[in-house]
């Protein structure tokens, strides 16, 4: 029996998103992450207190690091210590050469997942002779500051915030360094979704403990009205659109008609028949947002070779699920075409025979996602009449009541782009910001939120029409296309020119 699976909260990511998206029928709650060498166990030894262990199937050995609960109080509480987990590879490092240090600023979930899904930074390793690191973002995973109570109130969740978390990497690195004698080394920060989002808020915060930052797929422009509230969803819809007109006149009519089905007598029943519900439905919507996290997943993981980072999917698996729908012949109903549609997302290995849309699970540890996108990490979206979903609204007013109704605390809508800026950011960041790579793909969604254009000579846009969320992460494989491959080469080009410039400025 299948369940609605982690994803149905990751429409980001996420940063795998996102936020709470208010619309005019129902609240729809969205969230915006195969290595083969052994790795060396021996470093680092002494940069932990607890037992050191290797990670189950990822080539690096498993560290916490005791981390300041609070970075920005002196208060008796700010002292508290809990372990952050990080992944350490060591197999082409040498201090002593000051080789670089690649640093993964974790996103909303446990770190092995983002890791087992960012092989091209262990891919290029070996060309740079790089320490590779992983940190898991805290209140994530196994970096819990208060155990099982982590989530318990506002009292305990205060302390997830983007800041905080950037001054964990700064803490955690500045130690790393001296432990290994590496103080030489430049360091380069990794991150896809809201982890690029980090990276490049890391670099242009903490730019003497990071020389450059690659931010993948990172929408650091979806905070207060940058860029149009529809973005996202106009984006999901295009994909669509550009598969088959037919597929996505299908999809867009279909929730009308799953809509009215639902209202008939026995219409529950029937649509739990049409979409193999495992039990009797109380409602229509958990069928809704399975249909729905279904295709706004699967436009940002439109990807061009098969991979499971959301789903187990095939190669272009928009195109799957169009070609899904245009082999039913016109007369008959929508709901069966997108269900035959979304089972590829959910279901392409064929071997589910029923799906549980009420209940779900969360293996990769996103509970705190929720708290950030009430507090700080305010994205607004909304659906346009252009798009494929019910057109919906947001009301900052609205959503501020549901957070303080849930937690307690009023959110602070406009906070990130007061801490981080955003506004007019080309004129401001060739102004001081330097050694930024923003990678998109315009397949991806939260590419309209994100950075598409050159800044500066340092601060450079590579875009790729095909591209999906962060794509240019994922390992190698024989069957990418050129573009993708030509994109990974233009990174390791400038990332080499940071490195050489940096050594060439320490014998001044």
């Amino acid at each position: 029996m299948m369940t609605s699976s982690s994803s149905l909260h990751l429409i980001f990511i996420l940063f795998t998103i996102f936020t709470v998206i208010t619309t005019t029928t129902t609240t729809v709650k969205s969230l915006p992450i195969p290595f083969a060498t052994t790795p060396q166990q021996s470093l680092l030894q002494k940069h932990t207190n607890k037992h050191l262990k290797p990670s189950s199937t990822l080539p690096f050995t498993t560290h916490y690091f005791p981390q300041l609960l609070d970075h920005f109080t002196f208060t008796p509480n700010s002292s508290k210590i809990f372990y952050q987990k990080y992944l350490l590879n060591s197999t082409f490092f040498s201090s002593s050469s000051s080789s670089p240090i690649f640093v993964y600023t974790g996103n909303e979930g446990n770190i092995e997942w983002f890791a087992s899904n960012s092989g091209f930074i262990f891919d290029i390793a070996p060309k740079f002779n790089a320490l590779l690191l992983f940190i898991e973002h805290r209140f994530y995973g196994d970096s819990l500051p208060f155990g099982n109570d982590s989530y318990s109130s506002a009292e305990t969740l205060g302390y997830l915030t983007s800041t905080q978390a950037l001054a964990d990497y700064a803490q955690l690195i500045r130690s790393l360094k001296h432990n290994l004698s590496a103080e030489a080394s430049p360091v380069i920060v990794f991150g896809g979704s809201y982890g690029g989002m980090l990276a490049a808020w890391f670099r242009l915060k903490y730019p003497h403990v990071a020389i450059g930052a690659l931010a993948s797929s990172a929408p650091i422009l979806q905070f207060d009205d940058i860029v149009p509230w529809s973005s996202f969803y106009d984006g999901v819809s295009q994909d669509y659109k550009d598969e088959s007109m037919n597929c996505f006149e299908v999809i867009k009519g279909s929730w009308d008609e799953l809509l009215a089905l639902s209202l008939k007598k026995n219409g529950l029943q029937k649509i739990g028949k049409i979409f193999r519900s495992c039990k009797k439905l109380q409602s229509v919507e958990p069928v809704k947002h399975w249909l729905w996290t279904a295709f706004a997943s699967t436009a940002m993981v439109d990807y061009p070779t098969p991979a499971n980072f959301m789903a187990d999917l095939p190669a272009y698996p928009v195109k799957e699920m169009c070609r899904a729908i245009d082999g039913f012949p016109a007369r008959v109903s929508k709901l069966p075409k997108v269900f035959a549609a979304a089972s590829i997302y959910y279901n392409y290995s064929g071997t589910e025979k029923c799906f549980d849309f009420e209940s779900g699970s969360n293996p990769h540890g996103l509970h705190g996602w929720a708290w950030q996108a009430c507090t700080e990490m305010v994205m607004p979206l909304t659906c346009s009449n252009e798009s494929m979903f019910p057109p919906s609204g947001y009301d900052y007013k609205n959503a501020s009541a549901g957070c303080e109704f849930k937690y307690g605390v009023q959110s602070r809508p406009h906070w990130i782009t007061t801490e981080y800026g955003g506004y007019r950011i080309g004129e401001v960041l060739k102004r001081f910001g330097s050694n930024i790579i923003f990678s998109n793909g315009l397949r991806d969604p939260w590419s309209r939120g994100g950075v598409i254009k050159n800044i500066s000579p340092s601060i450079v846009a590579l875009v790729t029409k095909k591209g999906a969320h962060h794509l240019d992460f994922r390992s190698g494989t024989k069957n990418d296309p050129k573009w993708l491959i030509e994109q990974r080469r233009k990174e390791v080009e400038i990332m080499q020119g940071w490195i050489r410039q940096y050594h060439e400025d320490m014998k001044d």
